[in-house]
């Protein structure tokens, strides 16, 4: 019967394979000294298989073929390294022969990235790992938005970035509460990345932006805007301002004082009186008729006096509730 040949390359792997036999064999003798036999495991395999940055789910195993790893978002490369469990075996990464390579990540959202290693010996014999990377992808939106008290106008929903919320006078501060759909996001603004913030407003009948940023992990932002609109008191019938255009208020003008007087030069014909209210909302008259409409913030009205006569100009402060507030000025004429 004739003689088996083989060639070169294949000689070498079987020394090699035998070498390995009789390292395990003398180990298990040495280790145990009566045993005659050792486990050798015929299969081609990694010895080690790593990817940075990552973990493999599950961990590496020679005989575990099949892994995943998840990455954060901004991560668009990984290193992906393998050794064989035999030396001189041959390893290849996605089709290059090395033992290391640089794999870049399909973007976020797009299918995940599956990179084949494959190790093989001189002969046919070989095994395949696979590892599929899972990049995250970008979330800043929000899942949840309340004001307390108050309520969101329109309804919350998570693609909508601008809210109004009405609040009675008298609420000084309101809780808000932002829930991230990731929770990998990261908030900022006026409310902290816990997601809740107590927010102070401004006095009666003024308004307070509260601004939430959800930052995803890509990197991209976005802004929830909610105006806090305190609402101006209703029963608010006093006066901010008043003046005259010749002479002085006597005393000087002060919101609780009702009742001045002003003396002008005998050449002055006319007198203007400017008012301005608290509320922009209240109504204000003088002599029977309206001089500042609600939502008209200022009016004036004009007072002719004889010489050496005075003449009361009354200024009508009516808040929105009904209540009213008088202010009179005696404006006095010096005679000629």
């Amino acid at each position: 019967m004739p003689l088996k040949t083989c060639t070169l390359k294949q000689t070498r792997s079987i020394v090699r394979r035998c070498l390995a036999v009789a390292l395990l064999l003398a180990i298990g003798w040495s280790a145990y000294g009566c045993s005659d036999s050792a486990s050798i495991n015929p299969e081609v395999e990694l010895s080690s298989l790593t990817v940075a940055p990552g973990t493999l789910q599950p961990a590496f195993a020679g005989a575990t073929t099949q892994y995943s790893v998840e990455l954060s978002n901004n991560v668009t490369s990984v290193t992906v390294t393998a050794h064989p469990a035999v030396s001189g075996d041959t390893v290849s990464i996605d089709g290059q022969t090395t033992t290391s390579r640089s794999i870049t990540v399909n973007p976020a959202g797009s299918p995940p990235t599956v990179v084949n290693i494959v190790v093989s010996e001189s002969t046919s014999k070989s095994r395949t790992y696979t590892v599929v990377l899972n990049r995250a992808a970008g979330d800043n939106d929000l899942s949840a938005l309340t004001v307390t008290p108050g309520g969101l106008s329109p309804a919350f929903t998570s693609s909508r970035q601008n809210y109004t919320v009405d609040v009675a006078t008298d609420v000084t501060s309101v809780s808000v509460s932002a829930t991230k759909s990731d929770p990998n996001a990261v908030l900022s603004g006026d409310v902290p990345n816990e997601g809740h913030a107590m927010i102070p407003l401004g006095g009666p009948g003024t308004n307070k932006d509260v601004l939430i940023t959800v930052t995803a992990q890509n990197g991209i932002a976005k802004t929830y805007r909610v105006t806090i609109k305190r609402a101006a008191p209703m029963d608010n019938n006093n006066l901010s301002a008043l003046s005259v255009n010749a002479g002085s208020l006597s005393p000087p003008f002060t919101p609780g004082t009702v009742n001045y007087s002003v003396e002008v030069a005998a050449s002055v014909d006319r007198i203007t009186v400017s008012a301005t209210k608290s509320d922009p909302n209240a109504v204000m008259a003088a002599f029977g008729s309206v001089i500042a409409p609600a939502g008209d913030p200022s009016g004036e009205v004009g007072a002719t006096p004889g010489p050496g006569a005075t003449i009361p100009v009354p200024i009508i402060v009516t808040a929105p509730d009904g209540s009213q507030k008088t202010y009179t000025i005696n404006v006095f004429r010096l005679p000629r």
